[in-house]
């Protein structure tokens, strides 16, 4: 897969920290991301430093004028690329309707793209054209819930709407859902996990995204969690993750064949390797996993 929208119908979950932290470590094993901000409050947009003079050069261009996403994207100083968002986005629906041109038109958009180039998609909460065309555009969803009562419910709502739209997208929507904010010290996280996984199984992913301080800061620096703490327990998680999201073809392998450099290579991460070697790394990948997922499940 190379096209994640990033999407839960609750705010406050993770789904910017998300979309941010996984475009830089694909950025750091050699990739070259597609980050499309489609949320009209625009805080990806504000994290990456990136301003936005006029709606027209945003997301909101594509919408109003047909302009094509490479015109529209701009390189952020995190180093990946960014099609950027505007609060004009928020008269997306009322402007120019809910129907099949307006939700094809991000898809339709995005068929012009390198078809290797992995595509992050930072979706609004609210229920409408913008992330439903995130959903109609990608190849699955990655779906955050923090871990409290209020996300637990947003969850049960997510799997409903995904389900409504099957119909119209002829298949089931590869998804995963991805524990954020988690604190094994409180009760209700452990159980809304276990809930969690009860209900969806494999579908939840084995990696949880720790309560981090790091996590919280980073965003006010105008950088991801590996620029502003490398060492953390936010880096470590993240990196867990797409290794996780690798091995079970939920996310594109790296496409570069070189290694990144060690100065900006968090601890952990994945380094694009010789194809020669790449097939014993996930291997060994794979029974990681399956030793922390024991260990958290103690099976």
């Amino acid at each position: 897969m190379a096209r994640i929208a990033v999407f839960n119908q609750k705010g406050g979950v993770g789904k910017t920290t998300t979309t941010l932290n996984l475009a830089g470590l694909l950025t750091r094993r050699g990739d070259d991301p597609l980050v499309i901000d489609l949320d009209p409050q625009a805080h990806l947009t504000t994290v990456c430093g990136v301003a936005v003079p006029r709606p027209e050069v945003s997301l909101y261009g594509l919408y109003a004028h047909g302009a094509p996403l490479s015109a529209l994207t701009c390189t952020t100083r995190n180093g990946w690329k960014l099609v950027p968002s505007h609060l004009e986005l928020s008269k997306v629906d009322t402007q120019f309707g809910k129907g099949p041109a307006a939700l094809s038109r991000l898809s339709n958009a995005l068929e012009r793209e390198p078809a290797e180039r992995p595509v992050l998609m930072d979706s609004c909460p609210m229920l409408g054209v913008l992330s439903l065309s995130s959903v109609f555009a990608a190849d699955g969803v990655l779906i955050p819930i923090s871990a409290d009562y209020l996300a637990l419910k947003g969850a049960l709502q997510m799997e409903r709407t995904l389900k409504a739209l099957e119909h119209v997208l002829k298949r089931r929507m590869p998804r995963r859902y991805l524990i954020t904010r988690y604190d094994s010290r409180r009760r209700m996280a452990v159980d809304i996990e276990r809930q969690l996984r009860e209900r969806y199984g494999d579908e939840v992913c084995a990696t949880r995204i720790a309560e981090n301080v790091s996590l919280a800061e980073s965003p006010a620096s105008n950088q991801d969690v590996f620029d502003h703490a490398p060492s953390s327990r936010g880096a470590q998680h993240y990196t867990e993750l797409l290794e996780e999201l690798v091995v079970a073809g939920f996310m594109p392998a790296a496409a570069s064949k070189t290694r990144p450099s060690l100065r900006t290579a968090p601890p952990g991460a994945r380094t694009a390797l010789a194809a020669e070697q790449e097939s014993a790394v996930q291997r060994q990948v794979a029974f990681n996993l399956k030793l922390v997922h024991t260990r958290r499940t103690g099976a």
